[in-house]
């Protein structure tokens, strides 16, 4: 029954799409940094911050406007991965729950899908490091 109601996607479709849109955030990205580099006179730590801090902001408008919806729809995957699905997942369930307080609504729902990637991520990130940490003292 759920095979009926969810059809397969046409994969030799969304592969390119979401490698081409994936691809393009990704030059934006680029561009971004090259621009506060070389243009503004940042150094590369801080063109690399700003970047970042302009393609979340520009992720947040464009799911408050509801445009970023549209995106992903068409490009799968290729919004997910970079640092603008994770804008996304954090701006989504924010305006959603809005309705519902600034506390209990947007305060207790922001993290509702990215809390888990921030909590994994973490742990990840410490696992690494005791293994790495254990294989310099020890090896």
């Amino acid at each position: 029954m759920a095979d009926r109601a969810s059809p397969p996607s046409p994969s030799y479709l969304n592969y390119p799409k979401a490698f081409a849109v994936g691809g393009l955030i990704c030059c934006i990205g680029q561009a971004l940094t090259d621009f506060f580099s070389n243009i503004v006179g940042k150094d590369i730590q801080q063109a690399r911050a700003c970047t970042s801090i302009v393609l979340i902001g520009i992720t947040a408008v464009l799911t408050a406007i509801g445009c970023f919806s549209a995106i992903a729809k068409h490009a799968g995957a290729g919004t997910v991965v970079p640092i603008t699905g994770f804008a996304n997942a954090v701006v989504s369930p924010a305006i959603e729950f809005k309705s519902e307080g600034q506390i209990f609504g947007v305060g207790a729902k922001m993290f509702i899908i990215a809390g888990p990637v921030i909590v994994y991520g973490t742990l990840a990130g410490m696992i690494y490091g005791i293994v790495y940490w254990a294989t310099q003292r020890f090896l």
